[in-house]
């Protein structure tokens, strides 16, 4: 049995034959380390060269590889920790599972609105967090070494350096390749903040983890993890303080979906603190003491557990980058428009060389890395249409241009609120706003935020519409179900219709209608 104290981003050479360790040693997570990092894996012994060899096993990895196997190339791919990335094992998949089992207990605590009575939830937090290691190592078969193997990868677990501009060497073999793609990903961001390390703190590496819900958790960080995570843990019991140094949450979203969103964690209980300076940690009493400044003010926020949320970094490190004559900075990997690094047999995708950190962000790269590579494609990444979304609730989802963007544009934006949309009445739902920005004069959308349940759903009609380059006139006439809040996009449809309806244009309408009775 793995020791139960070995920390969770520990690895360990794969000729070693020792499995990596993910806590709690259960048997979930043993079955996600037996597909994804299988302790008795043998690498393949390398024979001629490869048309793709693919460093890292995470989304975009993942996609190159077994898009180009499929298509006949002759693939190799590397990874040295655990196949399916932060996605599968550290992100999407084991938050997701955590907010649904939060957003069960809000439902309940919520009940009484909609006239059904119910005694007070009780929450068994180490349930929970065993339902999301039980799904999460469901989900990792489609990840796993022994799937890839069967669709014709070779799959090697190990660390792979470049030894030269067309090799790489890893676990002792040495593989030759036409071309290559750096898919490595990226990590959690540190600060350096006096008493952080010596009081300890969670990333979202290892807050998935925990077994034991902490009594007091104070979130670093009021970007999109930190605000989910947040949310998630408030509702499910503990004492949430939230602490950013902008003065909104999700700064990099519309500033009205950030007050808004503001505004449900004040009435959930979540303390939030913004435009706030961290300033220092001591440990006292066995509790972590947290120095915040705020308005020039200093306060002290208790914890028993701090989740760091600051943003990440790529991994660029011990890679023969230099050998391999590929240019790289603290943001990573650079690429030209069409994902090539500056050896052009050398290609990037996902986190590593991207500011858009979304799974299917990667996924989209890669498979323009697979035609721009293997099939001399000219595929541009400027091309892409990228939505994302925060799943806090409400949803907060946006694509193409910021409101801020559109004014400096001179783009028309259009707004509804949700307390204008049946469904949203029905389900007590109102809080939020749909807006689109468009081109004054033929329509065309330039972006869209929801503010919504399900934004993260609704959105993509507006990504659809923006691929598509279909304008609001078409949105006006496309039939949606009555009642759905995805009525949302019709309305503001017809919002740029009546734009159109100019006085002239009335006036000739009344003089028609008059002749014509």
């Amino acid at each position: 049995m793995l020791g139960k104290r070995r920390v969770i981003d520990e690895y360990v050479d794969s000729m070693s034959k020792t499995p990596i360790a993910l806590l709690p040693d259960d048997v979930h997570n043993q079955r996600l380390t037996d597909h994804v990092h299988p302790s008795s894996w043998s690498n393949p012994v390398p024979s001629g060269r490869y048309n793709l060899v693919v460093i890292g096993g995470g989304t975009a990895g993942l996609i190159c590889a077994i898009g180009a196997a499929g298509m006949g190339a002759k693939v190799a791919l590397i990874e040295r920790h655990l196949l399916g990335g932060d996605c599968l094992n550290f992100g999407c998949v084991p938050s997701k599972s955590i907010l649904r089992s939060a957003r069960a207990v809000a439902n309940v605590q919520n009940a009484e609105r909609f006239g059904v009575h119910t005694s007070p939830p009780e929450v068994d937090f180490a349930a929970v967090m065993e339902r999301m290691r039980r799904q999460r190592s469901e989900i990792s078969e489609h990840d796993s070494a022994q799937r890839f193997k069967d669709l014709g990868v070779d799959v090697y677990l190990g660390e792979a350096r470049f030894s030269s501009k067309n090799e790489i060497e890893v676990a002792g073999a040495r593989l030759r390749f036409a071309k290559a793609v750096i898919a490595t990903g990226a990590r959690p961001r540190k600060i350096d903040v006096p008493g952080l390390e010596d009081a300890g703190y969670k990333t979202n590496e290892t807050i998935f983890s925990l077994t034991e819900r902490p009594a007091r958790l104070a979130v670093i960080g009021a970007g999109p993890i930190g605000a989910e995570l947040a949310q998630a843990f408030a509702r499910l019991g503990s004492e949430v303080t939230l602490i950013g140094r902008d003065a909104t949450l999700l700064p990099k979203e519309d500033a009205r979906a950030g007050r808004l969103l503001a505004s449900r964690f004040a009435q959930e209980g979540v303390n939030v603190l913004l435009g706030a300076n961290f300033k220092s940690v001591t440990m006292a009493g066995g509790v972590k003491h947290l120095s915040v400044e705020v308005n020039g003010e200093v306060q002290t926020v208790i914890a028993d557990e701090i989740l760091l949320s600051v943003g990440r970094v790529p991994n660029t490190e011990n890679m023969g980058l230099e050998l391999a004559g590929v240019d790289f900075d603290a943001k990573g990997v650079a690429v030209n428009d069409r994902m090539r690094t500056s050896n052009k047999r050398i290609y990037a995708a996902g986190d590593v060389c991207s500011r858009y950190q979304f799974t299917h962000a990667a996924d989209a790269m890669a498979r323009i890395v697979i035609q721009n590579a293997l099939f001399l494609g000219r595929k541009k990444a400027s091309a892409l249409v990228i939505p994302w979304a925060t799943y806090t609730e409400p949803e907060i989802a946006h694509v193409g241009i910021s409101h801020e963007e559109a004014k400096a544009r001179g783009a028309t934006t259009f707004t509804v609120q949700f307390e204008a949309i049946d469904r949203a009445r029905l389900d007590d739902d109102t809080e939020g706003f749909a807006s689109v920005h468009a081109d004054a004069k033929s329509g065309r959308i330039l972006g869209a935020t929801a503010v919504a349940s399900h934004a993260g759903e609704m959105i993509a009609e507006m990504s659809l519409a923006m691929t598509a380059g279909v304008g609001l006139g078409t949105l006006a006439k496309t039939i949606h179900p009555y009642p759905t809040q995805s009525e949302v996009w019709k309305r503001l449809g017809d919002e740029w219709n009546r734009t159109r309806f100019t006085p002239w244009l009335q006036s000739l309408f009344k003089r028609w209608l008059a002749w014509r009775r």
